[in-house]
């Protein structure tokens, strides 16, 4: 099993680019894809090998890809539609490639202490169950792609977000 968890917003680490600063805008964009989508892109081709016939594969996306949210959006969907790719491509196998989305999730660190009070009752209000995400949410969503169970289910996107995006 494999999963590809690294990435993070990297634009929370760097300065805007200033307005006609092509170069800075290509670099933040290239940061996310590196961190997000290639990261993920080269661990999985590096382990294909070795993996048995029944491995299975999970990436993590965001529900960024679907809202938008600039370089780290459009990363996260990349993330998505390489998957299908995955799935197609190593299904012959046995192995399965499937994509985790998650909104709003209390407990990690993905904002790193700069998501606000009033941001996050307007994230929590957005969702049908009226809470945010924790991260046993995603963890057990991931262990159901990982267990023997899911063996039938592949290429694809699960929402993990209390209806905050519908799979529209």
């Amino acid at each position: 099993m494999l999963v590809n968890n690294a990435g993070g917003n990297t634009d929370f680490d760097r300065t805007p680019p200033g307005a006609g600063d092509l170069a800075g805008l290509a670099a933040a964009w290239r940061a996310n894809l590196d961190a997000n989508l290639l990261s993920a892109v080269l661990m999985t081709a590096a382990l294909t090998p070795r993996f048995a016939a029944d491995a299975r594969i999970i990436s993590l996306s965001s529900i960024a890809a679907r809202r938008g949210a600039g370089s780290y959006g459009a990363a996260k969907a990349a993330v998505e539609a390489w998957t299908a790719d995955v799935a197609a491509e190593l299904g012959s196998r046995g192995i399965t490639a499937n994509v985790v989305s998650p909104g709003l999730t209390l407990g990690s660190e993905f904002f790193r202490g700069r998501l606000t009070d009033a941001r996050t009752e307007r994230l929590i209000s957005e969702t049908r169950n009226g809470r945010a995400g924790t991260t046993a949410d995603i963890a057990s969503t991931v262990a159901f792609l990982a267990s023997p169970e899911a063996g039938h289910v592949t290429g694809q996107v699960v929402h993990v977000n209390g209806g905050a995006y519908l799979g529209r």
